[in-house]
């Protein structure tokens, strides 16, 4: 197309020409805007009524869906073409992407790919080894209590129906969100849930990680246990491992703990308590189940799960030791 007038617009040039670029293809100087995913950044383009895209088998769902979305915005007929190499196979996922894209043209068809988008790809286990970001980086229990305290922080600011500051709701936060400050960082490769065969509904299953989140003590833990089995059966592996790790948080703040993780093959307690006990004496009273240092005891990791059992003997010896 010799004719055409053709600009270019991509990421690393400097704000002002790029905007420019953008404006004056807008406003009709240009025929055509060669450039990168740059737009699909919600740059409303209402007399562009082409888009070609290339490579998009490179590009996710969300993004191919923004892309498309920026023709086709006005009241004429628009097209969208998305190409890839036809000497190459296309991976199960690319292939998925790019039918899912294709077969959603309706209006509101945002919501629909946003679905498949989750099936392709895969959601995160809240509280498995598949975790994603925010809650892998700092673990179910302490998001949900941050962003508790987020909520009970906004609620406090308005008042509530009978005039009082916070009202009900945030009076209900606020004993959720008061073990905040005594926590402890658990990181052991346990899968610790409420599998969906065993506890079908969702929100159920969400209700049973607030309350297990909340649990203050050994009778609280043991009482949720005997509900659930009651209810739903015996325990799977992973809700026994859930169950396990509760009881391990509350021996671990009595101890003082300030985490608990894998290091070296050796499940590691750190705990700047230790300076305050008789070290020697743990030490003997653990043998050869743990090493004893200055703000550390090492337990090893061996395959027969015994490490639990001297994981809790020390986390009980160090709190005997404080008292």
């Amino acid at each position: 197309m010799p004719e055409a007038r053709i600009a270019v617009a991509h990421g690393q040039m400097d704000e002002g020409t790029l905007e420019r670029v953008v404006i004056d293809f807008w406003e009709g100087r240009f025929d055509v805007l060669v450039c990168t995913t740059i737009i699909e950044s919600g740059i409303d383009m209402p007399t562009v009524n082409t888009l070609v895209v290339d490579r998009a088998d490179r590009l996710g769902l969300g993004q191919l869906h923004q892309l498309r979305g920026r023709v086709g915005r006005s009241g004429q007929r628009a097209y969208a073409y998305l190409f890839h190499p036809r000497d190459q196979s296309l991976s199960e996922e690319a292939y998925e992407r790019l039918k899912t894209i294709g077969e959603a043209t309706e209006l509101g068809s945002g919501f629909r790919i946003a679905m498949r988008d989750l099936e392709i790809r895969g959601a995160g286990d809240l509280l498995g080894a598949r975790q994603h970001g925010h809650i892998a980086a700092v673990g179910f229990d302490l998001y949900t209590r941050l962003l508790a305290r987020a909520v009970q922080g906004a609620r406090s600011q308005r008042p509530s129906s009978d005039g009082r500051e916070g009202g009900p709701a945030a009076e209900e936060a606020a004993a959720y969100v008061q073990p905040l400050e005594s926590t402890v960082q658990i990181n052991l490769p346990l899968a610790a849930y409420m599998p969906t065969d065993y506890v079908p509904d969702s929100n159920l299953r969400l209700q049973l990680y607030r309350r297990s989140a909340s649990l203050a003590t050994q009778q609280e833990v043991d009482d949720l246990e005997a509900e659930l089995k009651d209810r739903f059966g015996p325990l799977p592996p992973e809700a026994e491992n859930l169950f396990f790790l509760l009881q391990l948080k509350l021996h671990a703040l009595r101890a003082e703990a300030k985490a608990i993780v894998i290091e070296e093959g050796q499940v590691v307690i750190r705990a700047d308590s230790l300076e305050e006990v008789d070290r020697e004496r743990l030490q003997r009273r653990l043998g050869d189940r743990g090493r004893v240092s200055r703000r550390a005891v090492w337990i090893p990791l061996d395959e027969e799960d015994r490490w639990r059992t001297s994981l809790i003997a020390a986390l009980q010896a160090i709190s005997e030791s404080l008292s």
